[in-house]
């Protein structure tokens, strides 16, 4: 075979990761009709390999093996090479990542499997290195190796495949065999405390190195302290936000959290900045806001926000999906600092207070003497140590960081996935929103509210939800369709703009008729009947984000709660039921449903207000700045009430024709209650 040209085929795609291939020596195809008719005509295995742009060991693999020409010159020879995007298709990533985690490895990117024609998988592994290194085999050996024995021994091939597939269909139903169950409150207490054992007390988190955020898990946490856990779950979880804030997985000049810590105390991150981490970890701080109040939840939620503004917003409003970690061919370059460099950019005496406070040596604490900055030393201490007024610490301190962050601005950018993907928008309006109420910032769910109507007006089609815009070979997968309808019940209450439920609604109803295998009482996580998927993907485990199953269901109970429509409900406990002994057995695997779980077990409770928005803004305060993650609020106006809230308004009166809060449980109200601070002991007692 001979080389192919200088662009391939991967260049007419819209996918930055796909596109930045586009000039490798290998003869890449995207995953499609054409590279499988080839393999099956020929009988020639396939190379899947599965990344992302911003991911950093997806471009080590490349500069090391696909640009390559002699590597290149064997995987052309004997496969038939395919790339992926796994933010474009999670469904063929999740069912191949089975493919290591049957083999006793952990999974992750790239992700590099090999397949036969019929698409069943004989080998895999993650990253490959060129030469015999770390454990690993050179990438040329293990080519030659699989394609002589696809080659010479084709029974052994056929066999391994066979063997794969079976794991595989095994792994896509895992937790799918017991029988439905009763859900109780003492069961989110169970789950909390069992993860609670795996918790880093020196640190925070979960686990030792790498250590991720798990903002999902941490969430449970203070659920299971709500339904008495006890309080080390709620000071497990703050310590842990605290020690993330202030970490190097914070950006600790331009705001956002990187993916995760290559370490254990959160020093030294992977650089790449993702939507979904940074939706998620912007709730969590809102919660930790209600729970106990601090500068540091509001910097870090400010920091967050002014970084998506400025770095991940599209013309539209819409948000793009990750940044790279990776700039002039470094990792974290665009992120660290020497010395030298701090010395130079601020001057002493400046330079020492800022090396000191963001622990910055000659040394480094990262690569080629340079440093990942962290808060080594509050401003607190350092006015102690320097016997100075706090306030002329922090001015200090503020002056450094600005005159860092345009030092900074001045350097060759990561680059941006600029995809704008239905599901992760869904997940950031949902961020924003709890932000938007907890902080008291409206600008916040007007910034949550532009998205939302971008997605809607580009992703929403005739009753069918794309991932992608203008893209209709890209049907929404479930994790699209839950995120969006949970970020728009989330964005109905920080508004207190019923319309956003219409949509919520409408997307949540067709989710279930798209996804709901009525055999397994499950969701697929593509649509049923996709045709090139080996075997049915299930939406069951949280991974990095949440499972579409969990965020559908978490708008469903919201639904219910908003509308007074019972069906929503009906749906969430059926799935509830059927997932219980797969969540008790394994709390960590799905952290996000048991999120809504315990708002289901709450009765899907709403707190409605009557009155006009400036007459009930006091109860509405009241509300936003309790911590009541289970409970629902809307708003209506005597006489003007929206008709997707009728049936919840009904009955529902100004006492004495002042502003009034009802506060419902099983579409059952208690007494009206005219008063805020009556109306926060309600809802405390909630729990």
């Amino acid at each position: 075979m001979g080389m192919p040209s200088k662009e391939n085929r991967l260049a007419r795609e819209t996918s930055p990761y796909l596109r930045q291939h586009a000039h490798n020596p290998v003869d890449w195809y995207p995953w499609g009709e054409e590279a499988l008719a080839r393999a099956k005509h020929e009988n020639r295995p396939l190379l899947l390999s599965v990344g992302y742009s911003a991911c950093h060991w997806c471009h080590v693999m490349a500069h090391e093996s696909f640009e390559d020409v002699e590597i290149a010159k064997l995987m052309n020879a004997h496969f038939v090479n395919v790339k992926v995007d796994r933010e474009e298709r999670p469904d063929l990533d999740q069912l191949y990542q089975g493919v290591v985690q049957l083999m006793g490895r952990g999974g992750g990117w790239p992700l590099t499997v090999f397949l036969t024609p019929a698409l069943e998988p004989f080998y895999g592994g993650t990253y490959f290195p060129p030469t015999d290194r770390h454990g690993l085999p050179a990438f040329p050996k293990l080519l030659a190796t699989l394609a002589e024995a696809f080659r010479t021994r084709p029974e052994e091939v056929a066999a391994q495949a066979q063997q794969f597939t079976t794991g595989l269909r095994h792994l896509s139903t895992w937790g799918l065999k017991a029988s439905p169950q009763e859900l109780t409150k003492e069961d989110v207490r169970t789950a909390g405390l069992e993860q609670a054992r795996e918790l880093d007390e020196e640190y925070g988190g979960f686990g030792m190195a790498p250590k991720f955020p798990s903002p999902m898990n941490l969430a449970l946490l203070l659920r299971a302290f709500r339904r008495g856990g006890g309080p080390e779950l709620r000071d497990g979880a703050l310590f842990t936000l605290e020690r993330m804030a202030r970490g190097g997985i914070y950006d600790q000049l331009g705001g956002g959290f990187h993916r995760y810590s290559v370490d254990r105390l959160w020093r030294v991150p992977h650089f790449e900045k993702m939507l979904y981490d940074n939706a998620q970890l912007l709730h969590l701080y809102a919660e930790a806001e209600l729970l106990d109040s601090r500068p540091l939840w509001r910097t870090v939620a400010e920091g967050t926000v002014g970084w998506l503004e400025r770095e991940m917003t599209a013309p539209s409003g819409a948000f793009y999906a990750t940044q790279d970690a990776d700039s002039e061919g470094e990792e974290g370059r665009f992120f660290t600092f020497t010395l030298e460099e701090l010395r130079k950019l601020l001057g002493q005496p400046l330079a020492d207070l800022a090396a000191l406070h963001f622990g910055c040596t000659l040394d480094g604490n990262f690569e080629h003497g340079r440093n990942v900055l962290q808060v080594q030393v509050p401003a607190a201490e350092l006015a102690e140590l320097r016997g100075e007024p706090l306030l002329d610490i922090e001015r200090q301190l503020a002056e450094a960081r600005e005159r860092l962050f345009l030092a900074r601005e001045g350097r060759v950018r990561p680059g941006r996935d600029d995809k704008v993907l239905a599901g992760w928008n869904g997940l950031m309006v949902r961020g924003l929103a709890s932000a938007a109420r907890a902080f008291d910032r409206k600008d916040w769910a007007e910034l949550a509210a532009r998205a939302a109507s971008a997605v809607l007006q580009t992703h929403w089609r005739e009753g069918h939800l794309l991932r992608l815009a203008g893209h209709s070979t890209h049907q929404g997968f479930l994790e699209d369709s839950g995120d969006l309808a949970a970020g728009l019940v989330a964005l109905a209450q920080a508004t207190l703009d019923a319309a956003w439920l219409l949509p919520a609604r409408a997307i949540a109803d067709a989710a279930v008729e798209a996804f709901w295998d009525e055999g397994q009482e499950a969701y697929t996580s593509a649509q049923k009947g996709t045709a090139d998927l080996l075997v049915p993907t299930y939406a069951l485990h949280d991974n990095a984000f949440p499972s579409g199953a969990s965020t559908l269901t978490e708008a469903q109970v919201g639904l219910a709660a908003l509308t007074g429509e019972a069906e929503p409900l009906h749906q969430a406990l059926r799935y509830l039921r059927r997932m219980r002994q797969a969540m008790v057995e394994n709390p960590f695997g799905y952290g996000h449903l048991w999120l809504a779980a315990d708002a289901a077990l709450d009765g899907a409770a709403e707190v409605m207000l009557v009155g006009t928005k400036e007459e009930v803004e006091l109860l509405r305060r009241a509300v936003d700045r309790t911590w009541a993650p289970t409970v629902a609020l809307s708003q209506v106006e005597p006489g003007r009430v929206p008709p997707v809230l009728s049936k919840v308004a009904e009955g529902k009166k100004q006492l004495d024709a002042k502003p009034t809060a009802y506060l419902c449980r099983n579409f059952s109200c208690a007494p009206p209650l005219g008063d805020a601070e009556a109306l926060v002991k309600a809802l405390c007692a909630l729990g």
